[in-house]
């Protein structure tokens, strides 16, 4: 089984200025021969985001028309810009809509659904997108409609920000990806508006950025996030916020979405492995976009200086919105047009920053979560995500059932390289049932196509073990398939167990469903609404790799040592001296130094291939 959205890295589309052409060369044949006598372009089974679709696909034939001057498209860009004004334009309030501060205010906003009260949740956001739509197509109207169609066209967009802004609550859903559009859409509308208007529209678009976005960022990983559905990030919408920050950016000039931008695009960076894959977030765990975030990752990739291509999109999605028989649709036009129109080139070498929350070196990365603990852990072309036991989610000693985990005081970090290694070690403080602090120093050492793991604590009572992680799947090139398959060894005993019991809260590696499927089964709300992280912690047992502790190690520790991908063969050695503990394996010889650290307490790391 494939998941279905993990598929090849973005970067890898064709985006030169011939490829584009014939993007829209595509577009522009399946719209002429879709196009109604009413000048309707919504893709037939079109029946959700539905109220900027036909505009959208209208701004793409003026789009096109700029480059190619096709002679077939003025008349129908003025048609389906007809059919919009006269069908798609709504000023009467949809019933049941529940986020109005205004009643009959006579404003025009785009529906989510056609059917009067059908589904007007997502009215807000469906208005942003047409509204993002309108402003392209007026930047490509010279020439192209006559005065009084544009002039028709500019009194909707402006009356779509006002809806957006005055009518409503500002960003309903609490969607970080959806509140950058609506900035964006202000400051593209606003020099289409008389001087005076514009810089008051341009004003109050940054005043939301600063008051309604910025200062409500989320923390996470050493990051502030734009939140995403009451999440710090999400990995379908997160990318989709990075492109909204580009052309906010790239049309207003301002630094704060550059600054902004940049950090964000650092943490994408930090939580993508090496080969692309990533999981988590509120909205969805594994469902990637493709074009939609191209641009941010490329404008922001070139500017912090690492390769955010890798970033597995949606193939599907590849080059603009498709529905399933292929057929275009028009819902995220405007992307494709600023895509375009951006000119930044891909940059395709890895960061050579160290970053607190990954180590990333050849074919092996390990992504940490906040805690410093490895949110996936990627060798060997396989990607491992934490195990679950007793309702507890991690890599790190067991004892009694009781995973130490969970920090109880500050998380030290030493990132060193030499040629040929990297290395990271974590020392973390830590208390299990015994109510005992005992420091967790987790080395994590990589020469590029292995991983060495190597954790070292106090002596713990009973018969620990350390769980190593959940094999999930593995890359196939252009695809992610599942997987329990995993090229593991350790100097301990090694076994790989499922869990006893089943049910939603026990995840089996070996069965066909996705971790995705999983977290909605889980989640408190129907999928689509609930949050799949929240879900997923709800999760009791999963298959497990499970380490055991070395047999010779050290008086007064327990230690583990594991090995995630292929080497020779695995005897690690230990020795305990004044300048710390020795490890020495295959590749390597390290030395971890007192869990006190340095005079400022700092941990210690020596390293020698």
């Amino acid at each position: 089984m494939y998941l279905p959205r993990q598929l090849g890295p973005l970067h890898d589309l064709p985006d030169t200025p011939e490829a584009y052409d014939t993007v829209l060369a595509d577009v522009t044949e399946q719209a002429l021969a879709r196009l109604t006598p009413e000048g309707n372009l919504e893709h037939p089974d079109c029946v959700d985001d539905i109220g900027d679709t036909s505009l959208g696909i209208t701004s793409l034939l003026a789009f096109a028309w700029q480059r190619t001057k096709d002679d077939r498209l003025p008349e129908a860009v003025r048609r389906s810009l007809a059919f919009h004004l006269r069908e798609r334009v709504y000023v009467d309030d949809n019933p049941g809509y529940p986020n109005l501060k205004l009643r009959n205010s006579g404003l025009p906003y785009a529906r989510y659904t056609l059917a009067a009260g059908a589904h007007p949740i997502g009215d807000w956001p469906s208005t942003v997108w047409a509204l993002l739509q309108a402003v392209n197509l007026l930047d490509a109207a010279d020439g192209l409609v006559d005065d009084a169609q544009r002039a028709e066209l500019l009194d909707v967009a402006h009356g779509y920000w006002r809806w957006l802004t005055e009518v409503t609550f500002f960003n309903p859903q609490e969607a970080g990806n959806q509140a950058i559009g609506c900035v964006v859409g202000g400051l593209m509308l606003a020099p289409h508006l008389p001087p005076e208007e514009g810089e008051s529209v341009r004003a109050r678009a940054i005043e939301l950025y600063v008051e309604k976005i910025r200062d409500h960022r989320v923390a996470d990983r050493g990051a502030l996030l734009p939140p995403e559905h009451s999440g710090a990030y999400d990995n379908n919408y997160g990318p989709i916020s990075l492109s909204f920050l580009a052309q906010a950016h790239r049309v207003s000039g301002a630094e704060i979405f550059a600054e902004d931008g940049e950090a964000l695009a650092r943490y994408i960076d930090a939580r993508l492995t090496n080969g692309g894959f990533d999981n988590g977030g509120p909205r969805y765990s594994e469902q990637h976009s493709a074009f939609e975030s191209v641009l941010g990752l490329r404008y922001f990739g070139a500017r912090i200086g690492s390769d955010l291509g890798r970033y597995r999109g949606d193939s599907r999605w590849a080059r603009h919105a498709v529905k399933d028989d292929g057929g275009v649709d028009g819902h995220f036009a405007w992307m494709l047009v600023w895509q375009i129109q951006d000119t930044t080139r891909w940059h395709r070498e890895p960061s050579t920053a160290p970053a607190r929350h990954q180590l990333r070196a050849g074919n092996v990365s390990v992504a940490f979560d906040d805690h410093m603990t490895p949110a996936v852990v990627e060798a060997a072309g396989t990607y491992y995500l934490p195990a679950a036991v007793n309702r507890q989610h991690g890599f790190g000693p067991v004892v009694d059932g009781f995973l130490l985990c969970r920090p109880m005081g500050e998380v030290r970090v030493r990132d060193l390289r030499t040629e040929g290694l990297a290395a990271k070690l974590v020392t973390k403080p830590a208390v299990g049932r015994d109510h005992v602090l005992r420091h967790v120093r987790s080395l994590y050492v990589t020469d590029g196509t292995s991983l060495w793991m190597t954790v070292a604590v106090e002596r713990l009572p009973g018969t620990p073990y350390l769980l190593a992680g959940l094999p999930y799947a593995a890359d196939d090139g252009d695809r992610v398939r599942r997987t329990s398959d995993a090229e593991v060894v350790a100097a301990g005993e090694l076994r790989l167990t499922h869990p006893e019991s089943e049910g939603v809260e026990h995840f089996d590696a070996r069965s066909g469903q996705t971790q995705e499927q999983a977290a909605f089964a889980l989640a408190a709300d129907p999928r689509g609404y609930g949050n799949p992280d929240e879900g997923w912690r709800h999760l009791v047992s999963s298959t497990a790799l499970e380490a055991g502790p070395v047999p010779d190690a050290p008086e007064g520790l327990h230690v583990f040592a594991v090995r995630y991908g292929p080497g020779r063969q695995f005897l690690p050695t230990f020795e305990q001296s004044a300048s710390g503990l020795t490890v020495r394996t295959e590749a390597f010889t390290a030395v971890i130094g007192d869990p006190a650290g340095d005079a400022y307490g700092e941990p210690e790391l020596a390293l020698y291939a």
